[in-house]
């Protein structure tokens, strides 16, 4: 198995990261400032250079005011 990092499903979970920022009208700053991270941190998820665990993405749906289970629900229909 491939790491996920570099899979075609990561990369998708990442799109679907971003246009839920995109979204919600957000900037990386902002979602940064709710996450009580530096902005690199989301730059760094949304470009794929950087894994997020189940309990960072619910941190980030939640910041993105988006349902973290639609999230989900979506990557894995594809």
């Amino acid at each position: 198995m491939r790491k996920s990092l570099f899979s075609p499903d990561h990369r998708r979970l990442c799109e679907l990261l971003i246009a839920a920022r995109r979204s919600a009208g957000l900037t990386q700053e902002v979602v940064a400032k709710r996450l009580d991270k530096p902005q690199s941190f989301v730059a760094k998820y949304e470009n794929g250079e950087r894994r997020i665990d189940v309990i960072e993405l619910i941190r980030i749906a939640k910041a993105l005011d988006s349902d973290p289970l639609k999230i989900v629900a979506e990557l894995a229909s594809v």
